[in-house]
């Protein structure tokens, strides 16, 4: 099972030793499919949102008075992000101000890194799409994703939206895999079955002169792309001649 968490918070300011997280949101994909198992919460900073941070995100220092510490949070945090790949836009930004948190706890935590591997969509993006805007406002016009309602920063928000620009910035065929509940017994019965199907007959339709050109092609641009061979070109090439 490949489980992810795409991650964003939000903070009092820009500065990981000085200012706090005050919202986390997590949006869980497994399988590369979206669940509903979402990780939100508020958190005191116990100290003072700064002015430019408020015009951000919209969150206020008597907003913020009643809700949990970090120290009431982390437990839950960390259990509910441990062994996952956490997705992240500017990943330094975030784990910076995680590690701080779990450096302050009464009994300090690792690095976040420590418990899951990080991915960082903002590296991703300009590896894809050099030279142009990749802030996730950017990158949900890019891929048409409706942000019409992100008029404030909002971390479950902004989870939620980038969670939609990873899977479809990392589009394409999602792996074939048997589950590990399920890997040993069905890979049995597919080889018994595979002793005893071969016995029916089975009717052997042949490629044409046409199709087989086509895999040729198909192979030459794989081989261009890749810049190797392929390992079906190693093969000795079938032909119109071959498959008769």
């Amino acid at each position: 099972m490949s489980r992810i968490i795409v991650l964003d918070t939000e903070t009092t300011g820009i500065t990981p030793t000085t200012h706090r997280i005050i919202e986390i949101g997590c949006i869980e994909i497994i399988n590369r499919q979206i669940t509903n198992n979402n990780y939100h919460v508020y958190i005191n900073p116990q100290r003072q949102v700064d002015e430019q941070a408020f015009a951000v995100h919209g969150l206020s220092n008597e907003f913020l008075a009643d809700k949990p510490v970090f120290q009431e949070i982390a437990t839950d945090f960390l259990q509910f992000i441990h062994g996952a790949e956490l997705v992240i836009h500017n990943a330094p930004f975030d784990v910076g101000f995680i590690n701080q948190e779990f450096s302050l706890l009464a009994t300090p935590l690792a690095p976040v890194e420590t418990y899951c591997k990080i991915t960082d969509t903002l590296v991703l993006a300009r590896e894809k799409h050099v030279g142009q805007k990749n802030s996730l406002d950017a990158l949900c016009k890019r891929y048409q994703i409706d942000h019409s309602g992100r008029t404030l920063h909002g971390a479950l928000l902004d989870a939620g939206l980038l969670a939609e620009v990873y899977l479809k910035m990392t589009g394409g065929q999602t792996h074939l895999m048997l589950t590990e509940e399920n890997s040993l017994d069905e890979q049995d019965n597919f080889q018994f079955n595979s002793r005893t199907d071969h016995q029916l007959p089975l009717r052997v339709i042949k490629a044409n002169e046409q199709e087989l050109k086509a895999h040729n092609e198909k192979l030459t641009m794989i081989t261009r792309v890749a810049g190797k061979p392929c390992i079906w070109e190693q093969l000795q090439p079938v032909t119109e001649e071959q498959n008769n």
